[in-house]
């Protein structure tokens, strides 16, 4: 049995899912439910804690000239240390094309096979162990490790595999051409071949490493082209642990393992650029800040250039049915990994005159006041705090907050000061509760831009058709990637759904619930647009593929057969 073979059915009903946008995922979606879950948890646990032991995490890749590591632990706040193979740039690169020739030539079916492999074997023997490794660097908690960093990036992972198969399967290998030029009949017979683009550059965030470098390394793999991943120097275990998992499973299916490499760097010696601007990069999937995400997006060319950064997503308040769930739904996705997710909202557009209900008109004062009770309900607690909360990743988060939080009291008034909170596991963990800030629209300068990290503005605004302005003003500048309306009001949500896709902004109406806002599920959401400044890349469609492999044709003349004498 192929690999191919032995995966065809998920993959199959992958694409059914893909076709349908159905509810669909081949893994369950809690720890508790995933099979052997008691010992799956153990063996995870172990192989990260043997990480810490071992102190160097060995690949055997080219080029290796030094051993650096700087990640420390958000729960602990001590250095993991584990030192990981500091390659040269250009044996990665060097390596990359001498591996890419027999991948390339690999048929469609070997390659998705093999990559569904991967897919399976880290489910099955990596699954909990990327777990603490993202825990433990980029700060998630247990069940959105296992959940968003790893389960769902499987998904997303698959579903880039869907749309490179379909891609490329949208290209027919051969044809029989034929057409009369006056007296002649002409017939060619012609080739196609795909023809992968080169190199790939896949850099992964602090925040999130594993949810989109995984689909853009397949997307790239898929399609025949090598990848040298760049992880976030906070967040490199992960990362690690995902090439050495890549590299087993291409060796043992016959190829060269160098077609995942890993590049590593340190905060005061970046390598980021040099990466970007070498010669041999065709490919650039970055995910992270904006500010150098906007510089990949200028300097990375000839190579073509997948970007996800972030911007400031919003919420428009005009009228609710319940209100108090409404504030409860938003306080929520507010306070989930404290808004360190690209999808968090941050600015909540209010009518200064207050939000409708069918009890009345509630005062712009009230709902301000009552989503910051909403906010500190869910954060009083440390229990429920530290599964919600989670831990602040970069201490240069805990500086914003503050400094926002000063600049917020002599500017505006502030709803909910921000203040760590005792973890009940990890004492010494970095946390924080939210800060809430209540401004006018005067303070744009505030607000009309990111800012990283568990903080949100409640803003006053002239009526609702300022508020939807306000708000789309900021996707269609500073970029978007979600947005929540909460209206009662069809002829208002009509205009909303119009001003919002002009924006390039995926917007979500009315939602209550258990369900977090910003949940973004493989195989029937997709994750960014690409029309605003927050990236230019969707997660996951054709496009996000496509540009990946070139198509080159040869074409001669098809000469008759002759004719059979009697």
């Amino acid at each position: 049995m192929t690999l191919y073979e032995k995966h065809q059915a998920v993959f199959e009903r992958a694409q059914q899912a893909c076709a349908t946008r159905h509810c669909w995922s081949p893994y369950p979606d809690m720890p508790d439910k995933y099979p052997d879950a008691a010992q799956a948890k153990a063996a995870g646990l172990g192989a990260f804690e043997q990480h810490l032991k071992n102190g160097r995490f060995v690949l055997d890749q080219p080029g290796v000239q030094h051993w650096v590591g700087e990640e420390v632990s958000p729960y602990n706040q001590a250095a993991l240390g584990v030192l990981y193979p500091q390659s040269d740039i250009d044996s990665l690169f060097g390596a990359a094309a001498q591996a890419m020739d027999s991948w390339a030539q690999a048929s469609i079916t070997e390659r998705i096979g093999v990559l569904m492999e991967v897919i399976d074997v880290i489910y099955r023997d990596h699954l909990f162990e990327v777990l603490h490794a993202v825990m433990h660097t980029a700060g998630q908690s247990y069940n959105m490790a296992y959940a968003g960093s790893g389960v769902n990036g499987l998904d997303r992972s698959i579903e880039a595999l869907v749309y490179a198969e379909q891609a490329m399967r949208s290209v027919a290998p051969s044809a029989l051409w034929q057409r009369r030029f006056g007296s002649s009949d002409i017939r060619l017979q012609k080739t196609y071949r795909l023809v992968p683009r080169g190199t790939a550059v896949c850099f992964s965030c602090a925040s999130f490493p594993t949810w989109n470098a995984w689909p853009s390394m397949m997307a790239s793999l898929a399609t025949g082209n090598p990848v040298i991943v760049k992880p976030h120097p906070a967040t490199v275990l992960p990362m690690a642990i995902t090439v050495k998992a890549f590299r087993q499973v291409l060796q043992a299916a016959g190829f060269d393992p160098n077609l995942v490499t890993l590049a590593i760097d340190t905060a005061s010696e970046p390598i980021g650029k040099q990466l970007i601007q070498h010669p041999q990069t065709a490919i650039v999937d970055f995910t992270g800040s904006v500010r150098f995400g906007q510089w990949v997006e200028k300097n990375a060319h000839p190579a073509l250039a997948f970007t996800e950064t972030a911007g400031c997503n919003t919420v428009v308040l005009e009228s609710a049915d319940d209100l108090d769930a409404a504030l409860r739904s938003l306080a929520t996705t507010m306070c989930l990994f404290s808004a360190q997710m690209c999808t968090s909202p941050q600015n909540i557009y209010v009518p200064q005159s207050g939000v409708k209900t069918p009890q009345g008109v509630v005062p712009f004062k009230d709902v301000a006041t009552r989503l910051a009770a909403a906010v500190q309900a869910l954060t009083s607690e440390p229990k429920k705090a530290a599964m919600i909360l989670a831990t602040i990743q970069s201490p240069q988060t805990l500086a914003l907050l503050q400094e926002m939080q000063d600049t917020g009291a002599q500017r505006g008034q502030v709803l909910l000061a921000p203040k760590a909170y005792p973890h009940p596991e990890f004492p010494q963990a970095r946390t924080s509760t939210p800060l809430m800030l209540q401004v006018t629209t005067q303070e744009r300068d505030l607000y009309a831009e990111e800012r990283f990290g568990p903080i949100s503005f409640v803003i006053a605004c002239k009526d609702a058709d300022d508020a939807l302005q306000q708000a789309t003003q900021d996707a269609r500048t500073q970029g978007g990637l979600t947005a929540f309306l909460y209206s009662n009001r069809e002829d208002f949500i009509a205009r909303a759904e119009a001003a919002y896709a002009r924006a390039g902004a995926q917007l979500t109406i009315n939602l209550v619930g258990a369900m977090p806002l910003n949940f973004a599920a493989a195989y029937s959401d997709y994750h960014v647009t690409g029309l605003n400044p927050a990236g230019n890349a969707t997660l996951t469609n054709l496009a996000f593929v496509a540009g990946r492999f070139g198509i080159v044709q040869s074409r001669r003349p098809v000469t008759p057969a002759p004719e059979k004498t009697p």
